[in-house]
Order: C-alpha cells, then sequence, then structure tokens
C-alpha cells in the first residue's frame, strides 16, 4: 500500500501531460489570429484599390488632354494594379450593386469594366452624402466584393467563403 501512495504521488510527468493539452489549444488560437489577420489584409488592400480607382476616376485624364473622364477599363486597370500589388487575383472580385442617384436626381445604373479586369460597379457623377446632412456633393462611388475563406480546422470558419466588401466615395474635381 505504502508503495501506491509513493507511485500515486509523485508528479514526474505531468508537465508532458499539460502540454499535451494545451498545445492544441494554443496552436488554434494562433492558427486563428494568422486567418483573421490576413482577412483585415485583404479587407485593407481592397479598400485602397477602390480608393485609388475612384481617385483615378474622380480627377480624370490630364488637363491637357481636355480632362476627359476615365473609362471603366482605365479605372478597373488602376484597381487590378492595387490589388496585384499585393497578391490578391483581381479576377475574383464581383460587382456590389448599391443604389446612387445622380446629381441631377435620376438612378444611376452600374458601369463595370469589359472582362478581364476587376468586377465592380463604378457610379460617376452621383450623390455622395443624403440630403440632410448638408449641401449635396457629387462625385464618383466605386464598390466590389472579395471572397475570403478562413482555413480554421475543427471549427464552423472552415468551410464557407465571407465576402470582404469595398465601397469607396470620392468627391469629383468637376
Amino acid at each position: 500500500m505504502k508503495k501506491l501512495r509513493q507511485l500515486l504521488g509523485r508528479t514526474d510527468g505531468s508537465q508532458v501531460a499539460e502540454a499535451a493539452a494545451v498545445m492544441p489549444v494554443m496552436f488554434l488560437i494562433f492558427l486563428g489570429i494568422f486567418w483573421f489577420g490576413r482577412a483585415y489584409n485583404i479587407y485593407a488592400t481592397i479598400n485602397h484599390a477602390a480608393r485609388e480607382g475612384a481617385r483615378a476616376a474622380a480627377v480624370g485624364s490630364c488637363a491637357t488632354c481636355g480632362n476627359t473622364p476615365l473609362n471603366g477599363d482605365q479605372i478597373g486597370q488602376v484597381v487590378a494594379n492595387a490589388m496585384l500589388a499585393s497578391k490578391l487575383d483581381p479576377l475574383r472580385a464581383t460587382p456590389l450593386m448599391p443604389s446612387y442617384n445622380h446629381c441631377d436626381g435620376t438612378p444611376a445604373s452600374c458601369q463595370q469594366p469589359p472582362s478581364g479586369y476587376p468586377q465592380m460597379c463604378i457610379y460617376n457623377s452621383v450623390v455622395l452624402n443624403a440630403p440632410n446632412s448638408g449641401p449635396p456633393s457629387c462625385g464618383v462611388a466605386i464598390s466590389f466584393q472579395y471572397p475570403y475563406q478562413f482555413y480554421l480546422p475543427f471549427s464552423s470558419l472552415g468551410g464557407q467563403a465571407i465576402q470582404l466588401k469595398a465601397q469607396v466615395q470620392m468627391a469629383g474635381e468637376y
């Protein structure tokens, strides 16, 4: 009996058992931090790309060229370049279609770049702020969404993709 009490009272392998219980949980936490960080990085990248496209659409081409507005494929190229700089596939973008009104009050329709460019909605000469928040300003709005899939094992986040949305408005320099 004394031998059994000594055997049960020892703690020689308890650190290994505790590590075996805690390490999988810690691994999942670190993996979750990594994948949520990547999702935030992609979100920031697509918003930056949409801002670059809206800026290019709002300022026009050049003063000596007649200051003509950029067309859909030129705006699409600006957005694609910004996405490619962060190693994102621009062709995975899909349009997001919020409703806007033109500056004259008529409903605006979504203008999309041709295939081969990120698919997005470009709205030119639209009202950017609500009429009750001051005088309305006109400008450009760009919106699209980009899929992202978490790879977190043993969780419900492992199988379905979420859509990260980018909606940017920029006042026009007309």
